[in-house]
């Protein structure tokens, strides 16, 4: 058991503010992915911070999403203090909302360590996941590591980075061995083709880059210098305002828009020489497309997966999800459709093969494009 000591010195960050396009038309900009509860009875959101509340304490939770998305965000997370749920004025990827999170987390404590954390991931054991952040809070807070949790490849998957872990890390001297495996991280890569993701599966080295990551105050603020001096700059800036709502709420309204818009993982990691992989050994999915959805639902015996009235003639390996309020709703029935998708909100409709989930993203683009019909993106 971590003494309260430890624990007053952990924080979460969640970052809390995309958009969820492929999730159309249930995900809209302002009830993004996030904050729906597609497979389960929470949001994504909700059961991030329900993972992490036995590790922290709850006034050590930040939340980084956007204006839009701000209001709900709210109603969602009742107990987590309203100063601690921070809107970027524009969205800046992730390594704007990582440098900011280190500011909030610097004006609280510099001796913090921090673990930041997509707000849109499925960790069905808790418990085992718990263990991993734990361990790699104790790391971090010991040394100059930046520690990211790497899952074991469930598959050859070409939608996800991997990262190229090297030799196993030795315990610290006179410390005891975590549960946890750490590895020294080799190298970050991009999403692979399928052959190449095949090689990496199965020689065991690699692993799915989830974009979680854990590193004390002192390590990230040391990180941004060396590879990112601008955004060190702004969260010196960040820093001293960040206990003051309004003022950085000003201040970040002035110096959003002017930030370079780059991914954490292009700005720091992958020119670190200090990152560690923790082993992430358990379940875990980042529903990015409706096809991934059908992983957590249950089908029938022609593979269709529906959260619907549903009935069907000869219709196969479908997944069928209506979203409309219960009073609209009417049972939806398919003859002959195989391998689509078909999803009902009261608004709008969705159908699209399944082969093409990804291009969903498209349609949203070319829905905002539209004067007549932006009011559903």
């Amino acid at each position: 058991m971590k003494s309260k000591t430890d624990i007053k010195d952990r924080f979460v960050v969640i970052m809390a503010g995309g958009r969820g396009e492929r999730f159309w038309p249930v995900s809209r900009e302002k009830m993004p992915k996030q904050l729906l509860a597609l497979p389960g009875k929470k949001s994504f959101l909700q059961e991030t911070v329900d993972r992490v509340l036995p590790l922290v304490p709850v006034k050590n939770i930040f939340v980084i999403t956007t204006e839009a998305q701000l209001p709900e965000v709210r109603k969602q997370l009742p107990t987590i203090p309203k100063q601690n749920l921070i809107a970027e004025p524009i969205g800046r990827d992730t390594c704007a909302a990582v440098t900011l999170g280190a500011a909030l987390v610097g004006a609280r404590s510099t001796t913090g360590v921090m673990a930041v954390l997509p707000a849109d991931h499925v960790i069905p054991d808790a418990k085992k996941f718990q263990q991993v952040l734990s361990d790699a809070f104790e790391l971090a807070g010991r040394g100059q590591a930046i520690i990211t949790i790497g899952i074991k490849p469930a598959g050859p998957d070409t939608g996800y980075g991997y990262i190229h872990v090297g030799p196993e890390l030795p315990p610290a001297q006179g410390a005891k061995k975590t549960r946890t495996t750490f590895y020294r991280a080799e190298r970050f890569v991009e999403k692979p083709h399928f052959d190449r993701a095949l090689e990496y599966v199965n020689s065991g080295q690699y692993r799915w880059n989830a974009g979680m990551f854990v590193w004390s105050f002192v390590t990230i603020t040391e990180g941004l210098q060396k590879h990112q001096p601008e955004m060190y700059a702004a969260c010196q800036r960040w820093f001293k305002v960040a206990n003051h709502p309004a003022k950085l709420a000003r201040t970040l309204a002035k110096e959003y828009p002017g930030l370079r818009k780059v991914s954490i993982d292009y700005a720091l990691m992958e020119h670190a020489q200090n990152v560690i992989v923790a082993d992430g050994v358990f379940e875990w999915d980042d529903l990015g497309s409706w096809t991934a959805l059908a992983r957590h639902l249950k089908a029938d015996p022609e593979g269709n997966c529906a959260v619907a009235d549903f009935i069907h003639v000869d219709g196969a390996r479908n997944i069928i999800y209506d979203a409309r309020t219960k009073d609209r709703r009417t049972p939806i029935a398919v003859v002959g459709l195989r391998d689509s998708i078909l999803v009902q909100t009261d608004d709008a409709v969705l159908l699209a093969h399944k082969s093409q989930a990804q291009k969903v993203k498209e349609l949203v683009k070319k829905l905002g494009e539209d004067a007549k019909l932006k009011k559903l993106v």
